[in-house]
């Protein structure tokens, strides 16, 4: 999976086509990712000590990788990825269209 947690992505197919948001949960094993504001669904709480009124919480879910494409921000569009090695020997994402390397991602 080449998509990383901070990453801009843009929703491909679903009710949530079009939209360019960012990574906030990557799920490698089960091949998902969680998008903000994307797949929002409604989860009930229980009363607890630490939420002492329970209540209704609207959150993200997570939605098959399948479903979003990296977005480049300097071509303004949704493009795959390649990785290439630089010359000082290190792993980089690349996108295929244009060549602009893709912004470091990772857990900030």
């Amino acid at each position: 999976m080449k998509i990383k947690t901070g990453d801009t992505v843009k929703v491909i197919s679903g009710h949530y086509k079009g939209t360019v948001s960012e990574v906030i949960k990557v799920d490698p094993k089960n091949n998902k990712v969680t998008v903000e504001g994307v797949n929002m669904i409604k989860k009930s709480l229980k009363v607890s000590q630490q939420n002492p009124e329970g209540g209704i919480v609207e959150k993200e879910a997570p939605i098959d990788a399948s479903n979003v494409m990296l977005y480049d921000k300097k071509a303004k569009k949704a493009d795959r990825v390649r990785v290439e090695i630089n010359d000082k020997g290190e792993k980089v994402r690349v996108f295929k269209k244009s060549g602009n390397p893709v912004d470091k991602g990772g857990k900030k």
